[in-house]
Order: C-alpha cells, then sequence, then structure tokens
C-alpha cells in the first residue's frame, strides 16, 4: 500500500482485539530456567507456589507449551474499555529529525491508570476474583502497576494493598491518591508494618527502597493473611503473556498496511512492555519466518542487562521469594534515590534473560539527562507528554532514527509508548531546572549486590 495512504493513527476494530495471547515461551529452543525453591533448590511446583500466587496464575507462569492461550470473556470485555490502543505513525518526530525513518509507537498511556498495566492487572484481578478470594497484594515504583491493579480489584470488588517505594511514595502524591481513590491501602516501602520492612530498615536505614523491598512486604502480608494472594506487574512469565496483547495489536495493525519493522524497541525494567511487545515477532524470528532487532533500553543506573550477572537469584530483597534465574544486580542493590521514575528492579525477566542470553536481543543503558531530553523532544512534536520509562525508548528510537539520517537508510522502527508522564512532573522539574544529574553505579557498587547471590551449582 502506498506511503502516503498510511495515517497518522491506525486504529483496529474492536473485533479485533485478540481472543488468546500469545506465550513466546512455547517457541523458545532454550527455555527459561524454572523457579527454585530457595530452602531445596528444586524447581518450585504448582503446590510450592499456591500459597502466593492464585492456582490458574500459577499454572500460567509454568506453561512452557502452549503458544496460545484464550482469554477469558470477562477480560475480553473489560478491554474494551480502552483497547484496541493505537498504533501511531510519528510523523511529526520524523519531520522534526529530518530522518528517512519511518517511526511507529504503540500507545498504551491511553486509560485511567495512564500505562500498559491495566492489561495484567484486570487478568489477575480476574483470576483472584474467580478463586474466591478476598484481596490482593503488590508492589509498585513509579506507581503505574498500583494504580492498575486498584482500578482491576476496584471492578471485581476486591481488596487492594499496595506497598510503593518510599522515593515514589513520596514523589508522586497524586498518584498515590488516584490508588487510593479506586480504593486501595497505600503503604511506603520498606516500612515498619512488617518484619521483612523492619529488618531492610534496620540494615539500611534511611533508605529509600527499591521494588525488591516491597516486593518482599508485599509477599510476607499476602502470606500471612487468610484470603490473600501476592501479585506482581512485572518479571514473571504470566506478566508477560498478558501484555502480549500489545504485540499482536501492534502486528495487526501493522499488516493492514504491509509494513514490517526493521528495529523494535522498549524500555526495560522487570520486561512487562518489553516482552509484551515484542512476543509475536520474537515468535516469528525464533520460528525461521522472519528477522528483527530487537532492542531492550534500561537506565543506566540500574543496568541489569548490560552490566548484570546471568545467574539465580532472589526477586526480593528480604530473600523469601523464589530464585530465578535471570539477568541481575543482586537482590540487595537498591538504584540511587537521584534515579528518576520507574525501571528500579534489580533484575530481568526470565524469558527476556534467556532471549537476550542466546543473543536474540539487544541492552543499552542509557543516562537519565539524556532520556528527559527525548522525552521533552517527543512531547513538543508528538503532543504526549510520556512517562520516563517509557522516555528510555523514545531515546534509542531518536538515535536509531539519527543513524539512518547519516547512512541514508529508510529503516522502519517501531516502539512501545508504555504510558504518560503527568504524575512525573517532579522528575520533569528537576529536569528542567537543571538539578537532574546522571548516576552510574561502579563496579564496587554492583560488586556488594554481586557478592550477595545465592550460591546455586
Amino acid at each position: 500500500m502506498a506511503e502516503n495512504k498510511i495515517p497518522y493513527k491506525i486504529y483496529l476494530d474492536e473485533s479485533e482485539i485478540p481472543t488468546q495471547w500469545y506465550n513466546v515461551r512455547a517457541d523458545m529452543k532454550n527455555k527459561p530456567a524454572p523457579l527454585l525453591n530457595p530452602a531445596t533448590l528444586k524447581p518450585m511446583t504448582h503446590a510450592d507456589l499456591a500459597p502466593v500466587f492464585c492456582d490458574e496464575l500459577i499454572d500460567q507462569e509454568l506453561d512452557d507449551t502452549d503458544a496460545y492461550i484464550d482469554i477469558p470473556e470477562e477480560i475480553q470485555n473489560f478491554y474494551k474499555m480502552y483497547r484496541p490502543s493505537p498504533l501511531i505513525r510519528a510523523y511529526f518526530l520524523e519531520k522534526a529529525l529530518d530522518t528517512p525513518a519511518k517511526i511507529y509507537y504503540k500507545f498504551e498511556g491511553n486509560n485511567t491508570s495512564g500505562s500498559h498495566k491495566l492489561n495484567s492487572a484486570i487478568a489477575q484481578a480476574y483470576y483472584a476474583k474467580k478463586q474466591g478470594l478476598k484481596g490482593v497484594t503488590t508492589e509498585t515504583g513509579a506507581g503505574q502497576w498500583g494504580t492498575a491493579l486498584s482500578m482491576a480489584c476496584s471492578y471485581f470488588g476486591l481488596d487492594c494493598k499496595v506497598f510503593m517505594v518510599k522515593v515514589s511514595y513520596e514523589q508522586k502524591p497524586f498518584r498515590r491518591e488516584v490508588m487510593r481513590t479506586y480504593g486501595a491501602s497505600v503503604t511506603p516501602s520498606p516500612s515498619t508494618t512488617t518484619e521483612v520492612g523492619k529488618k531492610i530498615l534496620e540494615a539500611h536505614p534511611g533508605t529509600t527502597g527499591s521494588l525488591g523491598c516491597a516486593i518482599s512486604e508485599a509477599v510476607e502480608v499476602a502470606t500471612h493473611t487468610d484470603g490473600y494472594r501476592y501479585v506482581l506487574g512485572s518479571v514473571l512469565n504470566q506478566v508477560l503473556l498478558h501484555q502480549s496483547v500489545i504485540g499482536l495489536e501492534a502486528k495487526a495493525a501493522l499488516e493492514k498496511y504491509d509494513v514490517k519493522p526493521d528495529i523494535i524497541i522498549g524500555c526495560a525494567g522487570g520486561g512487562s512492555n518489553l516482552g509484551g511487545l515484542i512476543s509475536p515477532f520474537m515468535g516469528e524470528k525464533l520460528r525461521g519466518e522472519n528477522d528483527y532487532k530487537f532492542i531492550a533500553v534500561e537506565p543506566a543506573s540500574c543496568p541489569s542487562l548490560t552490566r548484570g550477572k546471568f545467574a539465580y537469584d532472589f526477586c526480593d530483597t528480604g530473600m523469601i521469594c523464589p530464585l530465578a534465574k535471570m539477568y541481575t544486580l543482586g537482590s540487595g542493590f537498591i538504584p540511587s534515590a537521584n534515579h528518576a521514575g520507574g525501571l528500579r528492579f534489580h533484575g530481568m525477566s526470565s524469558t527476556l534473560s534467556q532471549l537476550y542470553h542466546d543473543g536474540l536481543m539487544e541492552a543499552r543503558a542509557v543516562e537519565q539527562t539524556s532520556v528527559f531530553a527525548a522525552a521533552e523532544q517527543f512531547a513538543r512534536v508528538e503532543g504526549i507528554l510520556p512517562a520516563p520509562e517509557s522516555s528510555h525508548a523514545i531515546r534509542v528510537a531518536i538515535d536509531e532514527a539519527l543513524k539512518c539520517k547519516e547512512t541514508g537508510e529508510e529503516k522502519t522502527i517501531l516502539f512501545g509508548l508504555t504510558g504518560t508522564g503527568y504524575f512525573d512532573m517532579v522528575a520533569y522539574q528537576k529536569y528542567n531546572d537543571g538539578e537532574m544529574s546522571d548516576y552510574i553505579p561502579t563496579d564496587a557498587d554492583l560488586q556488594q549486590g554481586f557478592d550477595g547471590l545465592p550460591k546455586v551449582d
């Protein structure tokens, strides 16, 4: 189809919303390593995981063979509130960069929670309700996952207990208030309300917290409260499965205009949006049907893929969760308070870690001042204020487009715009006032985290 026929926004019809999630693990030759029981170092079974997670979510977590899993009708109906989400041709950004590259972005911020996180939140709340639970516990970093889960729990009449990383709790009071508006309780982490929180505060007085800390507290409350289970917004296989609706929609929209991306880019913290965006495209690569260049973009201040170790590690700072084989900085790693936004997890999804380890994906670490420069450039020409997390992908998308300007290549770039940044104005203010600086951990800083890695043969 002719170039000038491609609209600024490509929308699918409501009937084209995916009715199945795609499980990329089914097509992986090298499957992600299993979660291990930290007490026995044996693979976690359904029975091991049952005290922590909802039953059907455990089945999804452990499923390495089924390529497609049906989306329940109730979840499909909820998706219609905000899906399909638009695939946008960044004509204005292309013009501003004077690049021959063609840039597309899948925008996931067009719902009240402001991000892609709702895709999995509604699924996890559905399975909790179906199981007859009273409520769920979770952690949140920048607050987007907690916001999405509070909405989903409100929809199904579930109680929602959120432990929010302390630095974000203090910097983003309005995102916190959205959670409370939807009925969630929000506690800054680490807190004095849990045993693990008290231990972390004793070991790290005055700490600004990390996702690893908040996970430990949420798991403790879930496992000590009748009728509750723990849910997680990233990292886990089940979450990447739910987020595959992003990539499935993006692929369908591109195919309407016979467009094939050369480069696919996503921001990477725990891996939820990146995994969701690339899954169906990665499936084609794994099956030998098509080839794509995938780029995971992470903050230089929390560089799990680019500087971490591929090893078994605890998913939480309190070391009460299963061991996952992933690229990790060590469960004791706590990002600098200077680090703005989310993408604060010390590790990376086991699925994405395996794909990266097998050379199927690249990774880049970018400094936050350059990220916010890209965010402002994008906002001024495309009209959307991006979340700091999403802006990592924007940074590298711009970099790749500028390379095309130098070489004259007309590459097609697709990136994930995971959410909006309207509750991240403290970070934008610091950037605009010239108070934002870059922090890159030294090798000695990282070694402290590596020294705490569990010994697994």
